[in-house]
């Protein structure tokens, strides 16, 4: 395939590996540089391609009040690429936008009523104009085309008697019952914003998302039968209404997991990224649909290595799709006419692994990219080759010294090729043993990029710069790699999956000189899964596993996830009555009584996703087996995954400390567990 953009960007990834170079007389990637790397997002492109909406990302300390990171808005020009803030400090201002003219700037934002409504306010400066007056506030909106009108999504409100028996102490919960519906509106307006018409659309059905259509007539929206997770995972159906009419005039017909969808310009077709069937376990394929002859077509390559989660139109005859292939994301257009793929951003090319690009001439592309040594920054590329950092994000970590991150490839046991990344220790020198830890990806519907791995649950430099290899692997069922290397795992929980991560560990083993004595795993959510199996089953391969909002049970998890038709659909593939048997051997509890591994198991004590009780069975299997060396925290307020500074924190340390008593000290199972208050580590200040 002809690669356009074939100035390839050597020079951005050897900027990076200098930095890595560069500090190898300074001072190692620590726990509080991570608890403090900044992030950015870009949000939105003005329509003529001069300027972009962005974010910045900034973690709170640990004395602030509990909560998510902090977000300031900013407005940059990108020919002087000068930035200023875009709204007060404490505005509490969310999803900018500029309108379709670029004249406004809208945003949600709660003021007098306290719900949260959308306004503008001219780009120039002056006063901000309230253009939603919504019941229950406005959850998603978008503009018009024409800018005459927007469309939102508004939470169905309460009762009265609702609240008052709230109010009273009868607001019992009925389990899946009882739902709130969001309601589809749209408004329209004068030159002066004020409201000429107001109409609900869609009565009493749940819709998701929605997308105009490029002459404003249309709304192509996705709806569900209830405003459950579980059905916005499997069984979104995407529909297209006429705007006037109020009516449905056309349904797509989409089955399984959907991804997000566009109108073309001359609104002919509607391009959506889509799963390939009910079975397949992630958005994986570019499709779109001829409106006048309802016929859907799928663009994607046959025998694709990849998946394709994204898609927009170039002009009416092509499509741009963003994919994972590999460890390298890819950006392409693809013909609709005869499917033919030419890719024009190549990730390993420029050495920025990126986010999907946005552009409104395809010469010019913004993104936020990260590389395996800078987080996060926003960057420009033309279609010329010339790549340009427009944010610069952290820079104190130039001056730190990170451990070399490089692809491995290795045969697993059937000869299947597996690919991951390695990070070596910091002074890493062939021939020397060092202690090996495993960051297993959740999902099993995701993989690694060759981009920035380190998180609070996932420290790979941090761990690096204490003297460990730490490898992150893409093993089967893992998506990029096409729908076939996905299925893998499919009705086959902790086959051929986690036999290539063992393989993986004999192969770092053989090769890069890990210690057989001192190798460590940990992982959330699939990856927690993998954790307690190595606890259990594959106890002989690892000292310490640290299980983060894992599964430890497949037959009550079944029943206590909020996702159960997607783990039947795309995992299982069978209802439980046909499986009890396998499940419950493929169950770490089932194999928890010849662990030898020390487990941390640790989570979020409102966990919805994989239910708090997987992490106590295990836990409780443990203990009543006399394991010498198990320990679970919760996180109470917590769902899958911290959100809140407190339990990220503590998450890290914790993991650390974890790891390294067991593996890289090498401490006796049955010897004294690593101190429980661990306060002292997370930088509060302490009353006097």
């Amino acid at each position: 395939m002809k690669r356009t953009f074939r100035i390839a960007l050597v020079f951005a990834f050897a900027l990076a590996l200098s930095g890595w170079q560069a500090g190898q007389a300074q001072e190692v990637f620590k726990a509080s540089d991570l608890l403090s790397v900044e992030r950015a997002g870009v949000y939105d492109l003005s329509p003529d391609g001069s300027e972009i909406i962005y974010a910045v990302f900034t973690p709170r300390g640990p004395n602030e009040e509990p909560g998510g990171m902090h977000r300031k808005y900013f407005r940059m020009n990108l020919e002087s690429r000068e930035s200023t803030v875009l709204f007060d400090e404490g505005f509490g201002a969310g999803s900018p936008r500029f309108s379709p003219d670029g004249a406004y700037i809208s945003f949600t934002h709660r003021k007098d009523d306290g719900q949260r409504q959308v306004w503008a306010m001219p780009v120039d400066g002056g006063e901000m104009i309230q253009l939603t007056h919504a019941e229950d506030g406005v959850g998603y909106y978008k503009w018009q085309p024409d800018g005459k009108g927007l469309a939102y999504l508004s939470k169905e409100p309460k009762t009265e008697k609702e609240k008052e028996l709230e109010e009273r102490g009868y607001g019992f919960i009925f389990y899946e019952e009882n739902l709130k519906i969001n309601r589809l509106y749209h408004v329209s307006f004068d030159e002066n914003f004020e409201t000429t018409k107001r109409q609900q659309l869609l009565l009493g059905v749940h819709v998701w998302d929605f997308e105009f259509s490029k002459d404003g007539q249309s709304l192509a929206f996705t709806s569900s039968e209830k405003p459950l997770i579980d059905h916005r995972y499997m069984f979104r159906e995407l529909q297209i209404l006429d705007l006037t009419s109020g009516k449905v005039t056309k349904e797509i017909g989409n089955e399984g997991k959907l991804g997000n969808y566009v109108f073309s310009p001359d609104g002919k077709h509607l391009a959506y990224a889509s799963a390939l069937n009910i079975n397949d376990h992630a958005v994986s394929q570019a499709f779109t649909y001829s409106i006048e002859e309802e016929k859907v077509t799928n663009h994607t390559p046959e025998d694709y290595r990849g998946h394709i989660s994204h898609v927009d139109w170039k002009n009416d005859k092509e499509l741009y799709v963003y994919s994972g292939e590999g460890v390298y994301p890819k950006y392409s257009t693809i013909n609709i006419k005869n499917s033919k793929r030419e890719i024009i951003i190549d990730s390993e090319e420029i050495g920025v692994n990126f986010s999907t690009p946005e552009t409104t001439d395809g010469k010019h592309f913004v993104f936020t990219g990260n590389t395996p040594y800078d987080p996060s920054n926003i960057y420009h590329l033309d279609n010329k080759g010339n790549l340009n950092k427009l944010t610069k994000l952290n820079p104190e970590l130039s001056e730190l010294t990170f451990g070399k991150q490089e692809v491995i490839r290795y045969e697993a046991r059937d000869g299947q090729e597996i690919e991951g990344l390695l990070i070596k220790p910091v002074g890493y020198e062939q021939g020397k043993k060092y202690p090996l830890v495993l960051y297993v990806h959740g999902g099993p519907e995701a993989h690694h990029d060759h981009g920035w791995l380190s998180r609070y649950s996932t420290p790979g430099q941090v761990m690096a710069g204490k003297g460990y290899l730490v490898a992150y692997i893409n093993y089967r069922a893992s998506t990029g790699y096409g729908v076939d290397f996905g299925m893998e795992g499919f009705k086959d929980p902790a086959g051929k999956e986690f036999d290539d991560l063992a393989d993986g560990i004999e192969y770092l083993v053989a090769e890069y000189g890990a210690d057989k004595d001192r190798v460590g795993m940990a992982g959330g959510s699939y990856g927690g899964y993998a954790s307690a199996w190595f606890a259990t089953y594959y106890t002989d391969y690892v000292d310490a596993v640290c299980m983060f909002v894992g599964i430890s049970d497949l037959i009550s998890k079944r029943g206590t996830t909020d996702i159960p038709y997607e783990e039947m659909l795309v995992h299982s593939g069978k209802p439980l009555e046909e499986q009890w048997q396998m499940n419950l051997e493929r169950s770490p509890i089932y194999w928890a009584h010849q662990s030898k591994t020390a487990t941390l198991i640790y989570g979020g004590a409102a966990d919805t996703r994989v239910h708090p009780s997987q992490s106590l069975e295990l836990y409780r299997r443990m203990m009543m087996n006399d394991h010498p060396a198990v320990r679970l925290v919760q996180y109470p307020g917590e769902g899958h995954g911290n959100r809140m500074q407190p339990g990220r924190i503590d998450v890290l340390y914790r993991q650390m400390n974890w790891l390294d008593w067991y593996v890289k000290d090498d401490k006796p199972l049955d010897g004294p567990m690593p101190p429980l208050d661990i306060s002292d580590q997370y930088g509060l200040d302490w009353n006097e």
